[in-house]
């Protein structure tokens, strides 16, 4: 990275569909459901993968359960009833269901952090909670205002704060939806927001509107994320994946990020 396309290069695949897609359907479900998609992935310390998948309910809203695996594609135990359902009552934010979790492990909290979209009246937003178990939570609420989502948190503090990367959604929507790093001493109280990586313009797949996919992994380069773009087509939308690697220690830089054809380097 970056990558420069050669039209006589032949580019291997960075992933491969399983041939057994999809691994989990709402047919295999323990209770009557809509559909099952977008889950938060982790491993567990005994091996097993454990899923938070978003499950869209008979009434089409949605709520989060979880689904494990020992090896990730097969023999999957799922919760018979959802794990982490919407409680509108004592969090008014999620009056239109939770969707779509991320979740990180924190070591220095010995629990795993699972950022989801809360749905309320005023649009999706941001919300937190903790769990040691994926049995009980603890729901820190919401962390960032709507219209945000596409959240994650860095496993470890960056210069001794939490850091959490993200993607608002202006109003009008004609000026772009970016990534954004926000940092907090203490997971209640967020700010310092700064662009990390920006959607392209033009005619690109990551043009206009971005988002996180998965958690940012660390490796020795900087934080790996990938990333989709939203591109609208008369047929619909189309979600293409894409990689980007931010500073280890400053993770609104962008260390290396694919370009194509004649686009011009991006930073740093």
């Amino acid at each position: 990275m970056p990558v420069n396309y050669r039209p006589n290069t032949r580019f291997t695949e960075l992933f491969r569909r399983d041939e057994r897609n999809p691994i989990l359907t709402a047919a295999v479900w323990p209770y009557p459901v809509n559909s099952v998609f977008n889950p938060g992935a982790t491993l567990l310390p005994d091996g097993q993968t454990l899923l938070l998948a978003r499950v869209e309910d008979r009434t089409g809203l949605s709520h989060l359960t979880t689904a494990r695996s020992r090896d990730g594609l097969t023999d999957w135990h799922i919760d018979a009833r959802p794990t982490f359902p919407a409680d509108p009552q004592n969090y008014p934010e999620e009056l239109w269901g939770v969707e779509d979790a991320r979740v990180v492990y924190l070591p220095e909290l010995e629990r795993w952090a699972v950022t989801y979209t809360a749905y309320s009246e005023r649009g999706p937003l941001v919300s937190l909670a903790l769990t040691n178990n994926f049995r009980t939570f603890e729901r820190r609420g919401p962390v960032l205002p709507p219209e945000d989502k596409d959240a994650a948190l860095f496993p470890r503090r960056i210069d001794g704060r939490w850091a959490l990367i993200h993607r608002p959604v202006p109003s009008p929507l004609g000026t772009g939806a970016h990534v954004y790093v926000s940092f907090s001493h203490d997971l209640r109280h967020w700010g310092e927001s700064a662009l990390a990586l920006e959607a392209r313009r033009g005619g690109w797949w990551d043009a206009n509107k971005i988002g996180l996919c998965t958690p940012p992994i660390e490796t020795p380069e900087g934080w790996l994320i990938i990333y989709h773009g939203v591109r609208t087509t008369g047929a619909g939308v189309i979600y293409r994946l894409g990689l980007a690697l931010l500073d280890l220690e400053d993770p609104t830089l962008v260390r290396a990020r694919p370009r194509v054809g004649n686009e011009p380097a991006r930073r740093v």
